[in-house]
C-alpha cells in the first residue's frame, strides 16, 4: 500500500467551515480559517466559500449543527463544490453523518495536513512516516468512501468468513502499521548510529512554526540547498549541515519539518526519527515569523509541541527572522522587553547575521575546550579514548612521548580528565 495521495490534476473547489463557541472567539476563528485556507491552497484546492457557524459549543453528532449542515448541502450543489474541510478535528461519527447530509468529500484539519505531507514526502523515510501517520488517522474513519483497500491485495484468502468490506480493509491496515512500525524502528537504529558520531560537535536544531524561514537561514548560514518556498511544510526531511564559526571551530546546524497549531498528534508519534534531531540537540534555535501578526501564538505552538517531545528544557535562542518585512516598528521593543536575549534578523536580506553568529560563537566558545596535553606513547588506551570523544586537531610524536591538542565538550573533557586521573597509579 502506498501513500493516500489526492487526485491533484483538476482543483477541486472547497468550502472551509469553522465554528465561534465561547472557548474561541470570531477574531482568533477568522486568523485560523486564513491559515486553513493558505494549507488549502497548499494542498491544490481552491477555496470558493468560508463558513463561520456561532455556537455555544461543538455539536457532538455534525460539529456545526444539523441545519447548518443542510444549508452547507445546498451551497455545495448549487456551486459545483466536492470538498467540504472543517477547521478541527472531526470524530468518525460527525464524518459519518456530514457525508450523509453533504454527500460530499468530508475532510477535517488533520486530514489536509496529511495530504500536504504525502505530497511533499521525498525520501523513503518521510513517506514511511506520512503512510503510517495516515494509516493511524484513517483506521477509526473508515466509511463506505474507503472500502476500496482490500482489492489493492486481492485474490484467495484476503476475506475472512462473514467479514464486511469496512473490517477487510481495518485488518488490512492494522497489519500495513505493523509492518511501518517495524520499518520506521530500523530507520531509527540507522539514527542513533548517525548521531553517535556527532559527539564531537555541538548540534544546534532550527524549529519554528511552518514558513517562518528556517531552511532560508540553514542555507545562508551552510549553503545546504534546502527547498525554501513561501508556502507552508515546504520540507518534511531533516537535513543536518556543518557550520564552519571560525578556524576550526565547527558545529552541526539541523533543520526539521515546522510546527502548526492543531497538528496532529499522530503526525508528531509518527515523525519520531524526523523529530530525533531535536532530542539530540545541544541547543535549540527557535525561529519566528516576527512579520506575522500572530506570532505570539505561534511561539507557545511550538514550546508546546518542544513540552510533547520532552525538549523544553534545552537551552534555546529565539531568533526573529523577516525583520524586513515588519511593518509596525513597535514591536520591535515588545520583543527587546520581553524576549531581552533575542537575535532579530532577516535570513532573506542578511540582516543582523553578523550578530547571529556572533552569538553562535558564544555559545560554541562556552561549550567546547581546546586542550593540549602530553603522553608517554605505551598510554594507547588514553589516547584511543581521546580520538573517541574528541576532535584531535594535532598530535606530535617526539621519541616516547606524544603531545596531543584536541577540542571536545565540557563534560567529555571530564571524563577524560577522570580516565588520566585514574591511570596515574598504573
Amino acid at each position: 500500500m502506498g501513500l493516500i495521495e489526492t487526485n491533484t490534476k483538476t482543483v477541486e473547489r472547497a468550502i472551509l467551515v469553522a465554528l465561534i463557541t465561547d472557548a474561541v472567539g470570531r477574531d482568533k476563528v477568522e486568523e485560523h480559517l486564513e491559515e486553513l485556507e493558505m494549507l488549502t491552497t497548499t494542498a491544490g484546492a481552491e477555496t470558493v466559500f468560508k463558513v463561520v457557524q456561532d455556537r455555544f459549543r461543538i455539536d457532538p453528532a455534525y460539529y456545526i449543527g444539523r441545519g447548518k449542515a443542510e444549508e452547507i448541502a445546498q451551497l455545495v450543489e448549487l456551486n459545483e463544490i466536492n470538498l467540504v474541510i472543517f477547521d478541527d478535528d472531526l470524530n468518525p461519527t460527525q464524518v459519518r453523518n456530514l457525508e450523509k447530509i453533504i454527500n460530499k468529500k468530508i475532510l477535517d484539519r488533520s486530514g489536509l495536513i496529511l495530504d500536504i505531507f504525502a505530497s511533499h514526502a521525498k525520501t523513503k523515510e518521510s513517506k514511511t512516516q506520512v503512510e503510517l501517520a495516515q494509516l493511524q488517522y484513517l483506521l477509526p474513519r473508515l466509511t463506505r468512501a474507503w472500502t476500496h483497500l482490500s482489492k489493492q491485495y486481492g485474490g484467495i484468502g484476503t476475506k475472512g468468513p462473514g467479514e464486511t468490506q469496512i473490517e477487510t480493509d481495518r485488518r488490512i491496515i492494522r497489519t500495513r502499521i505493523s509492518k511501518l512500525k517495524e520499518k520506521l524502528k530500523q530507520i531509527e537504529q540507522q539514527h542513533q548510529t548517525k548521531s553517535q558520531s556527532r559527539h564531537n560537535y555541538i548540534n544546534a536544531t532550527l524549529v519554528g512554526y511552518t514558513n517562518a524561514g528556517k531552511s532560508t537561514l540553514i542555507n545562508l548560514l551552510t549553503d545546504a540547498e534546502v527547498l525554501a518556498e513561501n508556502k507552508l511544510f515546504a520540507t518534511l526531511d531533516s537535513t543536518t549541515r556543518q557550520y564552519e564559526i571560525g578556524r576550526n571551530k565547527k558545529m552541526l546546524i539541523s533543520d526539521t519539518v515546522g510546527f502548526i497549531r492543531k497538528l496532529p498528534a499522530h503526525l508528531v508519534a509518527s515523525f519520531k526519527t524526523t523529530l530525533n534531531v531535536v532530542r539530540d540537540a545541544d541547543i535549540i534555535l527557535h525561529v519566528i515569523d516576527i512579520s506575522n501578526d500572530y506570532f505570539d501564538e505561534h511561539i507557545q505552538v511550538v514550546d508546546q509541541t518542544l513540552k510533547e517531545l520532552k525538549c523544553e528544557k534545552k537551552p534555546a535562542v529565539y531568533i526573529f527572522n523577516k525583520v524586513d518585512m515588519l511593518k509596525d516598528k513597535s514591536r520591535i521593543e515588545y520583543i527587546r522587553e520581553k524576549y531581552p536575549d533575542s537575535i532579530m534578523v532577516s535570513a532573506v536580506k542578511g540582516i543582523n547575521i553578523s550578530k547571529l553568529k556572533a552569538k553562535l560563537l558564544n555559545i560554541y566558545e562556552e561549550k567546547f575546550t581546546v586542550t593540549r596535553m602530553e603522553f608517554d606513547i605505551n598510554q594507547s588506551k588514553i589516547i584511543a579514548r581521546i580520538y573517541e570523544l574528541a576532535e584531535v586537531l594535532s598530535a606530535e610524536y617526539d621519541e616516547d612521548k606524544v603531545i596531543i591538542e584536541y577540542r571536545t565538550s565540557s563534560s567529555n573533557n571530564q571524563r577524560i580528565k577522570k580516565l588520566i586521573n585514574s591511570n596515574k597509579g598504573e
